[in-house]
This record gives structure tokens, C-alpha cells and sequence, in this order.
């Protein structure tokens, strides 16, 4: 249904037949494991009562469940909806929710690897099967993307956004809404996207899940907002709220971002949903004094639903407005927008899901097509010494494959997908031994046995999750053993990372460095005289300074899914050739953190380098840096004209030659300056930015606009979008450290 009367019309019936209790249930949403119908008796007792599947079943038999998250199996989501349907007086639907984070089936590239592709319309394809296979099986909704802006990689929920700069993660947010979402709600085979988690969870203190976050106006405006604007000016549905308290007052509790930014400003219509347990945990902030004053407190802020985990703030509502702490017309709308999204989806039509045509969907093998194509455009070459790569297949005799995560399916994942099949994933080694075949020998060994974490993962309930620490491993010997493989070796290629385990919600650390004896691992592969090539599997930079001084070639690869061996594979022998550029400053040790590149021009900047004593203060590799096979040169720059009024756009051109002997990718970027004006402005910004591939020899005319979306910034004081009248540098090339230089003038301001 997608006549707005129709619905409004709808709603209006449904609102006035329904009791508050009701109402107060459609705001709720519950997790439901049905997996723990298997724990033990005494087990299941000690987790909470709205986790066990019981109590969900009760709730979906009285009406009192809008949503149920976590249901991935056709027949089970049937089942429910069934129940629900029979339960609710109004034949009301549930939606079912789930974190599609980067595929379902077919897992894709973690999202910060999907970032480093630059390239909008890869994310858009991606998302797209993501929510192909989520809505055959069922789910209506995702919980992503997440577009929080990360600056302290510590924080391990990085590798779910698109790292440090509001522009490219502005445009890569927008581009997942359309995968998700396409032409908008209701489109067949796509799902309702939610941003998260809404405002200012990627600043939380020290990197640390859930800490606080404090920001200025500034930053929040100029940096950590713009990726929510265009991801609802993309269309999402939903909006999740972040746990965090921010500048002192939680965020699901803050009316200033729920209702004034997000509704007021930005006149957003959708419905905004918790994070999990976040309004209960109002009252574990101190900010309401118990569970039902968490529930008033989240619900006039404009939280319309609870996720819960625990017992349901929302379950104390009917109280609340029968005794005025809540309005009824404040209910009223926060139900509306949730059966305004059900009647949108078509639940109230169609509730239920073929399951026959879910596996059909779920098999289908163009997805992994998808997957693969997205991989091999994420990976980043860091660094390609002599041009070591792309090996030359038909000369090797033997090729070595060290390092526990070259063979690890669950690794070759990443963390946030559920409903993979490892049988169809495939692993560096995997991939390497289908491209090579017969023609080479390759050899493999782990070295080391698995790093752990000093306390476990959240996610470690799910079987398979966390790294078997093998039996009866010699640790003296494997190492051994990797090294003698290495030095019997053509060329080694040597598989460094984090355990996907290590990195997620719940999973910041304290230190980049490599975890367990990688390094050491590493050093001995070195030390044979083997050619080596380091593939690193990640999601958020590491401590690689002993690799960028003694390795010649190193290819970030990230967590790339269920076709990432092969993807791999193609990488590593040219039959797919590395593109992707870093999504963030790479420091060179953790105690540089946070290190961007839009910083504003301090007190002697002569010295900026020099700001620690102990080591340069440059990054190992700067923002927006990836090598190819080939290479680029850049010329001819130019802009339209030299001056324009505030408001008016320019436009700048430049030339882009593939001057190798190889076709490649080049993601030619754009960065200006403000020289001066109202406030301090950063020394560099992405404006621009376009992904090209081009033939050997080739030259193509490159073309971008500056306006006053890319000119304008919110000031702090004057508490408005400025655009300055001042003098602008533009600078474009194939990383942060572009030389190639023009600039131009803006005759007045405005704002």
C-alpha cells in the first residue's frame, strides 16, 4: 500500500480501535533466540525472561509484540507471524528485523572494505543482494548501515562504518540505503534500511564500546551528522539511536537529536527504534531514577520503539498515560509511524514468506559473483616494491602459504553475519590452490596457533565463533615448520590479521599491534631470503611499521567474504588488478591515535611532524592511499573560472593518463582548503571524489562541482551553515598528499 491516504485512512481505524496496551505494544520489539530452547533448564533460568522463547511466544499470543529480531529460518518466521496474526484482535503483522551487515547468505565484504571500493555503485549491488536474500526468507528491516564516523580505530566498531571523512562516508551511506531500500519502502525484494546508531557513538572515549562521547558543535555538524543527512535524504526508513550518553545526555533519551535535528531539521517521517536495551539503560546512566520513568523519558524524546532485551521499558506506557507523564497523542504517533511502515511493506497483504522460493534466492550464484567482484575492488595495495605483484603463475614452482587465517573460513567472514555457509566460503589457501592447479606446487603452514582474547566475545554463544586453540601444537616446531616451507619457496605469501572475533561490537583494544606471535611469525618467513607478500585480513589499521620497512609488498585484503579466496587469488595474479584506496589515516602505532587528516593548522605547523619526540607524528599511509599495477599521472587542471558569489558552483576538470602497461582502476580524489575566514578550517577536505578504470595509455576528462554543499560548514558561534568569502586551494590527485594545484575565490559570504 503506498496511497498515503489509504494508509493514513488505515491507521486512523486501526488507532481507534486499539487499546493502549496495544499501542504500547507495537512500540516493543523482542530478540528471540530460538536456540536457547536447547540450553539447559538451570542455564536458560539465569538469562533474561524476554530472551527465552516462551515469553516471546505469550507476548505475540496477547498482541503485545510489534517486531521480533534474530529469526532467520522461512518456516520459524512464519510460524511467529502466525502466532502473532492470531494473537492480535486487529490481525496486526510483526516485522521481523535483522542485522544485515554485509550479506545474509552471501557474505560480502565487511563495510569499511566496502568503503576503501570508492565506488558507490559496488556498495549499491552489494546491499542489494544483501537484501535480495534477507527479504526472501523473511526480514523486512535491517539494522544498517551503520554510518557512525570512527577516528580512534581502537574502537572496534569500525570496520561496520566507512572510517574517518563525512563526505565519503556521506556517500557511501546514501549509496547502501539504495541497496537496501531501492526505489523506497516497499520495493519487492528489498528491506527498510535503519542508520545507526544516531548521533556520536563513533567518538566514544579512548575507542571503548558504549563510553561516552563528547563533541562540539562543530564536529558533530561538519563531521559526525552529515552521513545520517544523506542517508535519509536517500530515503531510510528507520533511524537506531546509540547507546552512548552524548555531551552528558544519553542519546536515546535526547529529545535535541530525536526530535529537533532528526524530525524539526531534517524532517524525517520515518520511525526511530532503540539500540539494544538502550532505553532501559536510561535508567543504568542515572538519567531516569527507574524502568518506567526509562520508558517516558525514551518515548517523549522520540524513541517510537524499545529493543529489548530484558524487561520492556515500553511494557510501562498504559501506566504512564493513564497517569499524564505520557500523552496519548504522543503514543499515537509513535504507533502510527510503525504500522505506517508495516502497511508501506505490505505485511497487512502479504505476511507471509515462500519458503520454496527462499532457497532459490538464497542459491542463486550470481550473488556470489557479487561478493567476489566487490572483494577484489576493496582491496588496497599498500605497498608494491619492485613490482613483486601480480606473481607470475606459469614461473613459480612453489609457492608458500603461511599463517593460521589463511585457511580460516570463519575469519575469511569477518564478524556480523550469522546465516553463512562455510562450506561455500573460500579462504586464501582455497583460492590459491583453484588458480594455481597443477601448474605449481603450493605449500602450506600455519606457524603459530591461533591468537586469543584476554576476555571473550559477545558473540561467542554462536558455535564456531571464536578460534579452536589446537591440541598438541608445538609452537617451536611449527614456527620451524613455516620457516623450512618459506625458504623451500618461489615466493611466500604470509597472512597477518585480527581473529574476526577481535574486532566488532563489544571488541576494542588498547593496541594495534598484530595479535599473539604474527610478528615473530613474519620475521622468521623474512629472514629465509624468500620473496614475501603480506595479505593482511582486518578492519581497522594495524601496526605494520616492521612490514612497511622490510616486506615489498603488502595487500590489505579485509574480512572479503564468501568469495574472498578467490577474489584473492585474482588479485594476487593479475586477473583482477587492486583499486581500492584507505578510508582512514593509517598511524603508524596506536599511540598516534586519533590521527585524521582534516585537522585544522595549529601552532607551528612547521613542526607537525615533530609533535611526539619519540617518532614522527606522519601516518604510515595517508588517507585516501592505494597502489595499482599500473600507473597514473595527472594534468591539465582546471576550474571554469576563478571567482564566483557565494552560492554559485564551479566547475574543475582534470586530465587522468594510465601511463603503465597494465588497464587499472584509479580513484581520483579532490581536496580544497579554506585559506581563511569565520573559523579555523581543516588543511584539507575530500569534496570529490570518482573511481575510473582506464586502459594502458588511456586518457580520460575528469569533472567534478563546487558548491555550496561542498563549500559551506557549520560555524560554532553564529550556530548557522556559512559559506565564507574567501580565497579556496583545490588539489587533485590519487591520495590526500595530491600536488597537483589550483585555486579560486569566493566573492561574498553567506549565512
Amino acid at each position: 500500500m503506498n496511497d498515503p491516504n489509504a494508509i493514513r485512512e488505515h491507521i486512523d481505524v486501526l488507532l481507534s480501535q486499539m487499546s493502549v496496551e496495544e499501542k504500547a505494544g507495537q512500540l516493543t520489539q523482542f530478540f528471540y533466540f530460538g536456540f536457547m530452547r536447547d540450553i539447559p533448564p538451570g542455564a536458560a533460568a539465569e538469562l533474561p525472561m524476554s530472551n527465552q522463547p516462551q515469553h516471546v511466544e505469550e507476548a505475540l499470543a496477547r498482541g503485545a509484540a510489534g517486531s521480533l529480531l534474530f529469526v532467520r529460518e522461512p518456516a520459524e518466521i512464519n510460524r511467529l507471524q502466525r502466532l502473532a496474526l492470531e494473537g492480535n484482535r486487529h490481525n496486526i503483522p510483526v516485522i521481523f528485523g535483522f542485522d544485515v551487515i554485509h550479506g545474509f547468505r552471501t557474505i560480502l565484504p565487511v563495510p569499511i572494505a566496502m568503503a576503501a571500493s570508492w565506488d558507490p555503485e559496488t556498495v549499491e549491488q552489494g546491499q542489494a543482494v544483501a537484501a535480495r536474500e534477507a527479504r526472501a526468507v523473511g526480514i523486512h528491516w535491517t539494522f544498517a548501515p551503520m554510518v557512525d564516523i570512527s577516528r580512534d580505530p581502537r574502537w572496534g566498531r569500525i570496520i561496520e562504518g566507512a572510517g574517518e571523512d563525512p563526505y565519503l562516508g556521506a556517500a557511501i551511506a546514501a549509496a547502501q540505503v539504495r541497496g537496501f531500500q531501492g526505489a523506497g519502502l516497499g520495493t519487492p525484494e528489498r528491506v527498510i534500511a535503519g542508520p545507526k546508531h544516531f548521533a556520536g557513538y563513533g567518538a566514544a572515549l579512548g575507542g571503548r564500546d558504549y563510553d561516552e562521547a563528547n563533541l562540539s558543535d562543530y564536529e558533530l555538524w561538519n563531521v559526525y551528522l552529515p552521513p545520517f543527512k544523506a542517508a535519509l535524504d536517500a530515503g531510510a526508513g528507520n533511524v537506531m539511536t546509540a547507546y552512548m550518553p552524548l555531551n552528558g545526555v544519553p542519546a536515546t533519551g535526547n529529545r535535541w537529536l530525536l526530535d529537533e535535528v532528526l524530525r524539526q531539521t531534517w524532517g524525517f517521517t520515518g520511525w526511530v527504534v532503540s539500540d539494544a536495551n538502550a532505553v532501559r539503560s536510561l535508567q543504568t546512566h542515572g538519567f531516569a531514577q527507574d524502568l518506567a520513568e526509562a520508558g517516558v523519558f525514551g518515548l517523549n524524546a522520540g524513541c517510537d520503539m524499545e529493543m529489548a532485551i530484558a524487561d520492556a521499558a515500553y511494557a510501562h506506557l498504559p501506566a504512564a498515560v493513564a497517569d499524564g507523564r505520557v500523552a496519548e497523542t504522543a503514543l499515537d504517533a509513535s504507533v502510527r509511524r510503525v504500522l505506517e511502515a508495516k502497511l508501506r511493506l505490505r505485511l497487512f497483504d502479504e505476511p507471509f514468506v515462500d519458503e520454496e522460493h527462499a532457497q532459490t534466492v538464497l542459491n542463486d550464484p550470481a550473488h556470489r559473483e557479487v561478493a567476489r567482484r566487490a572483494a577484489e575492488r576493496s582491496a588496497v595495495l599498500l605497498r608494491n616494491e619492485n613490482n613483486l605483484l601480480p606473481l607470475d603463475r606459469d614461473s613459480l614452482g612453489t609457492l608458500a602459504v603461511i599463517g593460521p587465517l589463511a585457511d580460516s573460513q570463519r575469519d575469511t567472514l569477518g564478524p556480523w553475519c550469522f546465516e553463512f555457509d562455510l562450506a561455500e566460503t573460500v579462504t586464501v589457501l582455497a583460492g590459491i590452490r583453484a588458480k594455481i592447479g597443477d601448474r605449481a606446487t603450493v605449500t602450506y603452514a600455519p606457524g603459530i596457533r591461533p591468537a586469543q582474547r584476554a576476555f571473550p566475545s559477545m558473540f561467542d554463544m554462536f558455535g564456531g565463533n571464536a578460534p579452536e586453540d589446537p591440541a598438541d601444537f608445538d609452537d617451536a616446531a611449527e614456527l620451524q615448520r613455516a620457516a623450512d616451507v618459506a625458504r623451500a619457496a618461489d615466493v611466500a605469501v604470509v597472512v597477518v590479521g585480527e581473529w574476526q572475533n577481535m574486532i566488532g561490537e563489544a571488541a576494542s583494544r588498547s593496541s594495534l599491534d598484530l595479535p599473539g606471535r604474527q610478528l615473530e611469525l613474519l620475521q622468521a618467513v623474512v629472514d629465509t631470503g624468500t620473496p614475501v607478500v603480506v595479505l593482511v585480513l582486518n578492519g581497522r589499521p594495524l601496526d605494520l611499521r616492521w612490514a612497511a620497512a622490510n616486506v615489498p609488498a603488502i595487500l590489505d585484503i579485509w574480512y572479503p567474504g564468501t568469495q574472498g579466496g578467490t577474489a584473492v587469488a585474482n588479485l594476487l595474479f593479475g586477473d583482477a588488478v587492486p583499486g581500492g584506496k584507505l578510508p582512514f589515516t593509517w598511524p603508524r602505532t596506536g599511540g598516534h591515535i586519533p590521527l585524521i587528516y582534516a585537522h585544522t593548522t595549529s601552532h607551528e605547523p612547521e613542526r607537525q611532524d615533530r609533535r611526539y619526540w619519540d617518532e614522527h607524528s606522519t601516518p604510515l599511509f595517508p588517507f585516501g592511499h592505494g597502489l595499482s599495477y599500473t600507473t597514473f599521472a595527472y594534468e591539465g587542471l582546471r576550474l571554469d573560472r576563478d571567482r564566483i558569489e557565494a552560492g554559485e558552483t564551479l566547475t574543475v576538470a582534470v586530465e587522468v593518463r594510465n601511463t603503465g602497461a597494465r588497464p587499472g582502476d584509479e580513484v581520483v580524489q579532490l581536496y580544497i582548503r579554506q585559506r581563511h575566514g569565520r573559523a579555523a578550517r581543516p588543511v584539507r577536505e575530500l569534496k570529490g571524489f570518482r573511481r575510473v578504470t582506464l586502459q594502458a595509455g588511456e586518457t580520460r576528462t575528469v569533472e567534478f562541482t563546487l558548491g555550496p554543499d561542498e563549500l559551506h560548514y557549520w560555524h560554532p558561534l553564529e550556530r548557522t551553515w556559512v559559506i565564507d568569502a574567501a580565497t579556496f586551494d583545490v588539489w587533485i590527485g590519487g591520495d590526500v598528499t595530491a600536488e597537483l594545484h589550483a585555486e579560486f575565490a569566493v566573492q561574498n559570504s553567506a549565512g
